[in-house]
């Protein structure tokens, strides 16, 4: 039988409770228990496909094409799981799946409620991930704060559960802040007492508490106070801290004892755990010790978790190769403004332009590719930085005037990235993308099956629009070598030139299958080729 964690969150957003919950889902794993995790969204989207990056983060595409939260990309980078769209219940999806239910008769009738229809909607989901992936423990994330209106019925649902489940099949961690204020001094428990009240209102009584503190460790007299005033063990106060890398988290929190409390709690099976792997990737990451800076030039510059997929396997690639990467958000427009400030891109060791939608920022992006293509500086160009590396080459080596994408001009008279024909029709934005994992065949002999190292890979996919066929030919005999291509060959996939250092783009987005033990082949050459271009540039500059 499955057993059942649900984490929830206090005081305020942010205090990484994702990664508290991908941090005991490996405490579990290195135990030999099978793990997979929930993430509960309370927003009445039925995805994340068509939020605004700047409000809630990247979309992450999952290999069965669904666009998710971006927490479940933490838990694939964590866990090493492949998860599907059963692995995101968001309140558009209970809501919709309920009033569908009603317009059909299926309640006979009667009065539909929050409770019980909507909860047992979100049980009933919550429990069919348990039932199709047959896991041992299973996760399940609340988004949002204690005492936000719309994560109400899923709190709700996780109180039924936890008295319908046997007797200690179920778990609850809550995740709140401990600050210090300046001011006075010394950390304040205050925030994490009104959240358990709060919690504990709505009939949740935490078993185990993960106190965010910025300032280091929680020390005796903190814990003791926790305990008491929110009717918890004192061995089960945690201190969730600042770690670099991320990966650390989990064997921070074994240290103090929660990988043992969990398994005490749920009555499982007391296993030695096998941290030597995890601590190898940790360490590796530790043991950089040459820096790479990289230019990530994006119209969601002023917020990380817009890129944060791409912001990890950056960081994968870079443990790799043993150096640390230093990532520097730069927002196009600058250089639209400002088309001088473009020479900034002199100061960096590669430049990477990932993918995006919209006309804001695209000639400034386009500014971007082509100052690295001239100057030879390692370019690393994803979905729409791949679509607008084709645009560029068209303009400056083709001298095809007034070439773009019909997304951006309808009326180019060189259309050299169009929209795909099956999105002729499509008048819906949600879920209408050519989405998830798709075979693209890859040509022998070339800078992607180096990388590679095979002629059929899996990516991950999220666009509309595509290299138009009517300009293969032309873009071909001018230099460009399409490396890739949809196994049907209706489309290019991958675009490199033979004749830079460094310049690849994929149609594809691989930084979504990129992992601390495997980092993406991409982003390693990238990274890689950043980093031997710093050398020479280093070794130049000591002989002059």
């Amino acid at each position: 039988m499955t057993k059942y964690i649900f984490i929830t969150g206090g005081v305020l957003s942010g205090l990484g409770k994702g990664l508290v919950t991908c941090s005991i889902g490996k405490m579990l794993q290195v135990r030999g228990f099978d793990v997979t995790a929930v993430k509960c969204d309370p927003y009445l989207n039925v995805d994340a496909g068509t939020m605004n990056p700047y409000i809630h983060g990247e979309v992450f595409v999952l290999d069965d094409g669904y666009e998710a939260d971006m927490d479940l990309g933490s838990y694939e980078r964590f866990l090493g799981v492949n998860l599907t769209r059963l692995n995101n219940i968001t309140s558009g999806q209970i809501y919709q799946a309920v009033i569908e239910r009603e317009r059909r008769g299926e309640y006979l009738g009667r009065c539909v409620q929050i409770i019980p229809h909507i909860t047992d909607e979100i049980k009933r989901r919550v429990r069919q991930v348990a039932e199709e992936t047959g896991v041992d423990v299973l996760l399940i994330e609340c988004g949002g704060t204690v005492g936000d209106i719309e994560g109400l019925p899923f709190l709700e649902a996780f109180r039924q559960m936890r008295l319908e489940e046997p007797r200690g099949d179920t778990l609850l961690v809550h995740v709140t802040l401990v600050p210090v204020l300046e001011a006075v001094g010394e950390p304040k428990t205050k925030p994490t007492q009104h959240s358990v009240k709060e919690l504990r209102a709505i009939g949740l009584q935490p078993d185990i508490i993960v106190a965010r503190c910025e300032w280091g460790l929680l020390q005796e007299e903190q814990k003791r106070k926790i305990a008491l005033y929110c009717n918890v063990e004192e061995r089960a106060v945690f201190t969730s801290i600042n770690v670099n890398p991320i990966y650390e988290l989990p064997l921070i929190l074994e240290e103090q004892g929660m990988g043992v409390l969990l398994c005490e709690y749920l009555g499982l099976e007391r296993r030695r755990p096998e941290w030597r792997g995890w601590r190898g990737i940790v360490q590796r990451f530790k043991a950089a010790r040459e820096r790479v800076r990289i230019a990530l030039c994006g119209k969601y510059a002023e917020f990380a978790d817009a890129y944060v997929s791409v912001n990890e396997a950056l960081r994968h690639a870079g443990a790799a190769v043993g150096c640390t990467v230093d990532i520097e958000f730069i927002e196009t427009e600058e250089f639209e403004e400002k088309p001088e400030s473009v020479e900034k891109l002199s100061e960096f060791d590669g430049v990477l332009v990932p993918g995006g939608f919209g006309r804001r920022g695209a000639e400034g992006k386009i500014a971007a590719i082509e100052y690295a293509r001239n100057r030879g500086i390692p370019f690393l160009g994803i979905c729409y930085g791949f679509q607008l590396s084709v645009v560029e080459y068209s303009r400056h080596v083709l001298h095809l005037e007034g070439a773009n994408t019909t997304e951006c001009d309808p009326e180019t008279p060189h259309p050299v990235i169009d929209l795909l024909p099956e999105q002729r029709e499509i008048d819906e934005l949600g879920g209408t993308m050519r989405l998830g994992s798709h075979p693209v065949v890859v040509k022998p002999g070339t800078l992607a099956h180096s990388l590679y190292g095979s002629e059929v890979i899996h990516e991950r996919h999220r666009h509309r629009w595509e290299v138009n066929p009517d300009y293969w030919g032309r873009l071909e005999g001018r230099g460009v070598v399409f490396s890739g291509w949809s196994p049907d060959g209706r489309r290019k996939e991958i675009m490199e030139l033979p004749d830079h250092p460094f310049f690849l783009a994929t149609q594809f987005h691989p930084e979504f299958k990129s992992r601390p033990w495997s980092p993406s082949p991409p982003y390693y050459g990238f990274i890689r080729a950043s980093l031997e271009a710093k050398r020479r540039r280093v070794e130049v500059t000591s002989h002059a």
